[in-house]
Order: C-alpha cells, then structure tokens, then sequence
C-alpha cells in the first residue's frame, strides 16, 4: 500500500521549496513507511488516517530542517543497515557532568574513549529537568533545551558533531511515559486549559485510581508509594508511577504522539543518532493490568519509528523495557511488528544471570533462563552490560529457579545477601536499595569493582570484572560500559554528600571520573590501568570477530560443568564458542565439543593462542577464565 495521492500531493506541496531530488526522496519514504505509519495509528486512535496526516506534515517539517551532514549521515546508514550489528560496536555511559563537567568537556575527552574503543556514547538525561529533585534527570521540564550547567542546544549540536566525526554516535535519553510537574503542558493543564489536561490522566476522585490500584505495582515504595497524587490547582489526582513531581502522559490523546515526533525529529537534527526510549513499557493504561507491556504499547513505537525514517532514517530507536524476557522480545518487534518498532533493547536477563553465576559459582540457572529465551528479530540487536545507572534487582523467575532445583525467593534472597557483603565468604561491598519487607525485595547499588571484590583482592577481583565483560562482549549485540567501571573505580564514599542524593544510594554507583585514574588508563602497574586495558583488550579483539555480528543467535550449551558458561553462535564466517569459567578453581570442558561445533583447530581470540586438550581430552579453564573460541585462521 503506497501513501494515497492526497498525502503524496500534501508532502509536495510542504516540501515545495527544496531541490527536486530531496523531494523525491520524501516522496519514496513516504510510499515505503505510510502503511506502517498507519497501521500503528489504527491500533490506537478512532481516526488514523486524520492524525496520519499531521504526522506527515510533522515529518516533512523535520526533514525540511535537517542539515546537509545529517542528510549525508541518512545515506550512509541506509547504506549499511547493520551499523548497531557490527562487532566494531562498544558502547558507553555516563552522566556528562560526572565524566567531564559539561558538554564541551565531554568533547575534550574523546581520546579516553577513542582509547577505549567507543564507538557508541550515551550521555544520561541532559534535557532541562526540574530543578531539585529531578529523578536522575528523569523529569523533563523542557525536552527542547538542555540543563544549563552543561551548555546549550549549540554545545550539543558541535559535541554530536565532533563524536561523529571521531565515529562515535551520540545516544540521548527520551522519556515518554512522563513529564515534570514544572513542565509546560502540565502548567497549562493547571490553568485550566482543556486542551492540555487532556494530555494527563486526571480523576475527580479516588474512584478509578482505586481500581487501577488494585493492580498496579510500587516502582519506589521507600520514597513514592502509591500511583496517585492530588493536585489542588487541577482539583484532581494525576497520575504519578514513579514521583508526584512525574505526571504520567495519556498516550491514548493522539495531540502527546504528534509533540513527540516532533521532539524525535528536533534531536536527530541536533545529531543525535541513537533515541533511548525511557519508561516505554508503562505507555498505556488498562484497568486490571499492571499497565505495562500493553500492546498498544508497540503500535506507539511502531508510529513514531514510521516519522523517523520518514524525516531522519539515520536515527535508531532503543526501548527502555526492564521487564520479563518474553514480554523484552516484544519490544525488538513480534508478529506484525517485526521490523517496526525499536532498533535496540537492554538484556536484563543477562545482566542479572552473570551476577548470579559470579556469586553461587554455578552456571544451571544462567543455562536454563538464557536458554530458554525466545529468538529476536536478526535485524535487531541486544543492549548488553555488566551493569548500569540503575540498581540491581533480581529479576529471576521462580519457573527458571524451580527447574534446576533451586527456590526462587531463596535465591533472590541470596544474592542480595552476597552482594550486600553480608554473606560469609562475600567478597562484595554492594548497598542495599529499596528493600521492601512485604516482598522481600532488595536490589542492589554498587559499581563492578565494588561488586566484584577489587578491593578485597585486586588479582581476583579484576579476574571476575574482565570475565563478566567478556560474556556480556561475547554475547553479540551492543556492549555497554558504565563510566568508572573501565578504571575499577569504587563506590563514591561521598555518594550521600550532594543535595538531592542523600536518599539514594544508586549515587554511589555513578561516581564522577577519576581523573588521576584516567590519566593512568594506560599504566599497567594501576588497577586503572589493568581494568582499562583488559576491557579495550576486549574491544579491539571483538572488532576482529564477525562472529560476533549481532544476527547470529547464542545458544547456550547444556550439559557442561556446573562451574562453566558455555554460549555457541553460528555466523556464516564460522561457528564461534565463548567459554567461561566463573568459579575460584580450575574447570574443564571437553574438546571433543569444539570439534563437534565445527571447530577443528581452535584458536583463542581473547588469548591470542591455540587451545590444546591434554591426555584425557579435556580442555581446562583457569580460574575466571574467558575464552573466545574460534577457527584457527
């Protein structure tokens, strides 16, 4: 189905003063993505082919503005529409004011991630927030402008510029479930205009928000419980998931869709290559659900990733979903959205499996929830990470414990004991976050080095940070380094001192970076400089991989030792096999498994030498060990 004559006529008419050829190109966009556009809407919106329209006109606005390198950028990615595949790709993420004071310092730093291997920079929430509290910067005031400390939309503009031109793609968070309370919209809805309180959910009473809460799940109970406020200027309750100063935008208003596609459109023009779609799984509200995961929800994703590629294809969209594994497939497109809605997502599962594997010393859980993942789209890819601005929760299903024999509140349980440091034989320095006794839920702060023990003993401890970015680099997809963790940094002792964060601990995590540390990365006499050659070990080495193309699946191998992690990917350049040792002591792994992976003379990439078996056949793995498994060349 090609856009109708009338949108085609409407699209000319808009774009009436660019070159022919620019034209034209809108024109075959438009053909290409209309009926996505509009299948989406039609999931949502009683009149789609109305809203259809505004959309397009948003599109051509945005594609009329957009400069002459971005409009190049869109033919190189168009080019090559695997760039986020490539084993080239090492992500990294920080706030820009703790990395390096504000936007232009960021730009003085490139050589720390060039050093590394960076090729993917996600700078945390920098559109102007609140002032105060702001929830990490979560609570948007203004999405047009940035947070003054940091420097303007020009100095962010020249920094998306300067990253590109270092082959580095800018990747900024876009929040979509909610607004600040000090937000435009959200004033105007207080002066009472119609237009804007329609852009909330607002109730008279407690009638409904009683119902919805029947279901609905505390994100902070410590310090936000409830999902409800009241406001006297609205003289209603809002609704409010995550803080009263956040109100939760109604989606099912087509006038909040038409604003963001035009916020999508304002940041790819700034340069932004890379949209982190925060809070996505809480978009649509449905009585008696926990309101996430709706499928509303993709048709939303699906539409506005329709007037991306209409106006700025070179953007990608990555979904913000901290949910189950088989809802998080959803988000990289099922079913008729395959293809449609987000780029990128964050493999939680993964996340959560590497701690746990470090901290039992046991692979059978890990092997069992991984394993028992759904496949994803090969044109998508995974977001993977040791951890990240966010606490630890542990997200493991009592299916998946309750299948190698262990009980999942049990276990749960022991891993935020061992992590909290309070476990005999812990060698972590983790911090508890939000424990709520009615579940018994306790998630964890820390950074990797403080996770892993570094302190305690630096050999082991970094032993266990290098293995656990090895099997997150291993993995395929988009590996993701949070800023500290490439140094070994600790904790921030002083996490508590700094107005705003004395209430949470997940500051401890995001320590500003240590600039003597920095000026050391290199010096192999540090931990600094350990930790940072070994991760830009693992990059370098990984770029050389196209086994490691994020369109291969990984199939995690049964029936190894219980102490080794063993993940295989066919790739049509040759099968490749990751293995890795997460206990303290010596384990094994039979050859006669490489072989029959199609591996008949293995070569360890990671170590830069042959794997031999000995007299009984086995290959054996020193403590912590990572091996990249692949031919011999």
């Amino acid at each position: 189905m090609s856009a109708p004559p009338d949108v085609q006529h409407l699209a000319e008419g808009l774009l009436a003063g660019l070159p022919a050829h620019r034209r034209q190109t809108f024109s075959l966009r438009l053909d290409r993505w209309w009926p996505d556009l509009v299948a989406g809407l039609a999931a949502l919106y009683d009149d789609p082919l109305a809203v259809a329209d505004r959309l397009v006109r948003v599109a051509a606005d945005g594609y009329a503005a957009r400069p002459p390198d971005l409009l190049r950028l869109d033919e190189q990615r168009l080019l090559e529409p695997d760039w986020l595949q490539q084993p080239r790709q090492l992500g990294y993420a920080c706030y820009a004011d703790r990395f390096a004071d504000d936007l232009a310092g960021v730009g003085k730093r490139i050589d720390h991630l060039e050093d590394l291997g960076v090729t993917y920079l996600h700078l945390m929430p920098l559109l102007r927030p609140r002032d105060g509290d702001n929830d990490g910067g979560y609570a948007v005031q203004d999405f047009h402008s940035v947070r003054p400390d940091l420097g303007t939309r020009d100095d962010l503009r020249d920094l998306a510029t300067g990253l590109r031109g270092r082959g580095i793609s800018l990747v900024l968070d876009l929040v979509l479930n909610h607004v600040a309370a000090e937000h435009a919209w959200a004033v105007a809805a207080r002066a009472g205009d119609p237009a804007y309180r329609a852009f909330f959910h607002v109730f008279p009473d407690r009638t409904q928000p009683d119902a919805y809460e029947q279901t609905l799940p505390e994100v902070f109970p410590d310090f936000a419980p409830g999902s409800f406020t009241f406001d006297a200027e609205l003289d209603g309750w809002v609704w409010t998931t995550f803080n009263e100063w956040q109100w939760d935008l109604n989606w099912a208003n087509p006038a909040v869709l038409e604003e963001f596609a035009d916020i999508v459109l304002d940041l790819a023009n700034l340069g932004v290559e890379v949209l982190r779609l925060d809070a996505i799984a809480f978009l649509w509200k449905r009585l008696g659900t926990n309101c996430q995961n709706q499928p509303e929800v993709h048709a939303i994703t699906q539409a506005l990733r329709a007037v991306a590629r209409l106006a700025a294809p070179a953007v990608a969209f990555k979904a913000e979903a901290i949910v189950g594994p088989h809802h998080l497939v959803q988000y990289l497109g099922s079913g008729a959205h395959v293809g449609r809605v987000s780029d990128l997502a964050y493999h939680n599962s993964l996340m959560v499996q590497v701690w746990s594997m470090l901290a039992a010393g046991d692979t059978r859980l890990a092997r069992q929830a991984l394993g028992s993942l759904p496949p994803v789209p090969t044109t998508s890819a995974w977001i993977t990470y040791v951890r990240c601005h966010d606490d630890i929760g542990w997200a493991i299903s009592d299916e998946d414990a309750a299948a190698v024999g262990l009980d999942g509140g049990a276990h749960r349980r022991f891993l935020s004991d061992w992590y909290a440091g309070e476990f005999p034989g812990s060698w972590a320095e983790g911090l508890v976050f939000q424990h709520n006794p009615a579940t018994g839920d306790r998630r964890i702060s820390g950074t990797a080095a403080s996770l892993t023990g570094v302190a305690r003993d630096e050999d082991a401890g970094l032993a266990r940070m290098f293995l656990a970015h090895a099997v997150v680099a291993g993995w395929g997809g988009v590996p993701v380094v949070w800023s500290g963790d490439e140094l070994a940094q600790p904790n921030d002792p002083a996490w508590a001192d700094e107005p705003g964060h004395e209430d949470d601990n997940r500051w401890a995590h995001r320590p500003r970076l240590d600039a003597e540390r920095a000026a050391g990365r290199h010096d192999l006499r540090t931990v600094a400089g350990r930790a940072f050659s070994g991760i830009a070990h693992l990059a370098r080495v990984r770029a050389g991989l196209p086994q490691l193309h994020a369109s291969a699946a990984s199939e995690v191998l049964a029936d190894t030792d219980p102490g080794v992690l063993a993940v295989l990917r066919h790739h049509a350049s040759g099968p490749f096999v990751g293995l890795y040792n997460v206990t303290a002591t010596w384990r094994p792994f039979p050859a006669s498994r490489l072989r029959d992976a199609g591996l008949a003379a293995p070569y360890d990439a990671i170590g830069g030498h042959a794997l031999t078996a000995g007299d009984d056949g086995l290959v054996w793995l020193a403590p912590y060990a990572a091996v990249w498994a692949v031919e011999t060349a």
